[in-house]
């Protein structure tokens, strides 16, 4: 898999080996590459003032390459029969799009961490302005190129549901009337959401932390916003299972959770999210 960016990344550009089991049976190399770098622009002293007809300056691109290191095929025909059917199968390639995006943004965030950088990048395939599926020889996936390779379209298959998920939250207008300071955000809002992202970043023990406060604010903050049955369920449901997220948030300080801890934590997070859903559709 291979994603081309606008701009640079805060990964280095290099060649890392990543582990993506915990045993350590399975293993892909993150190729990270910048194609097109201008120079710096010199230092000055003073300022000077900014012409209104300047050209505009070039971007670089960033190629990152996602390759699946242990699982080499037995032929070429095996390799072009196994594209064909990424590229047919109904949700391979997303799912392929998904892995490889994945392993990118872990590499992100754990350069966020070691540099101590409370600002670190996550990106989604949207953002690329290119996206491959293909193969090729170690060699040539080690420079990031193909012997064989297709352009793809990030989530084709489930753009038209992301637009109508999208038109039925508003968000444009939602975020004008937060920027005006005419509606305010809640902090519930902004927990979910980092529990949410260390579940998709494979983080569970950060997802099982952030959802017990997350819980909390979002039982206090939203208590009687809607006049809605299903919202009055859901958050019984929570205010029920408060227990189960302070067990979860328990062990994680202490380890990694167990499998049903984590269900659990995911449970919680997807009920949640759908009362905040909820709440935006319902209020417009």
């Amino acid at each position: 898999m291979q994603f081309e960016f606008a701009g640079t990344l805060d990964v280095p550009d290099g060649r890392y080996l990543a582990r993506t089991t915990q045993s350590g049976d399975a293993q892909a190399v993150l190729v990270v590459a910048t194609l097109g770098a201008p120079s710096p622009p010199a230092r000055r002293r003073r300022s000077r003032e900014a012409q209104p007809a300047a050209e505009l300056p070039s971007l670089p691109l960033t190629r990152v390459t996602v390759v699946r290191a242990p699982e080499p095929f037995d032929s070429v025909e095996a390799a072009a029969q196994w594209l064909q059917g990424s590229l047919a199968a109904d949700g391979a390639a997303d799912a392929l799009i998904a892995e490889g995006i994945s392993l990118l943004n872990r590499a992100l965030y754990a350069h966020a961490v070691v540099s101590a950088n409370p600002h670190g990048q996550e990106l989604s395939p949207q953002r690329a302005v290119l996206l491959r599926i293909g193969y090729g020889s170690g060699e040539e996936l080690a420079a990031g190129r193909f012997s064989v390779a297709h352009d793809v379209d990030p989530g084709a298959g489930s753009n038209a549901s992301r637009r109508r998920r999208e038109t039925e939250l508003h968000p444009q207008e939602r975020l004008a009337a937060v920027l005006g300071d005419r509606e305010r955000l809640d902090a519930c809002e902004t927990l979910v959401l980092r529990a949410r992202a260390d579940l998709d970043g494979d983080r569970p023990r950060e997802a099982a932390l952030q959802l017990r406060i997350a819980l909390e604010a979002l039982l206090a903050e939203l208590a009687g916003a809607l006049v809605d049955p299903a919202h009055d369920r859901d958050m019984t449901t929570l205010g029920s299972r408060r227990d189960e997220a302070v067990a979860a948030a328990e062990m994680a300080i202490h380890g990694d959770l167990d499998e049903e801890r984590g269900k659990g934590v995911r449970e919680l997070v997807e009920i949640c999210e759908r009362v905040l859903r909820r709440r935006r559709v319902l209020r417009g």
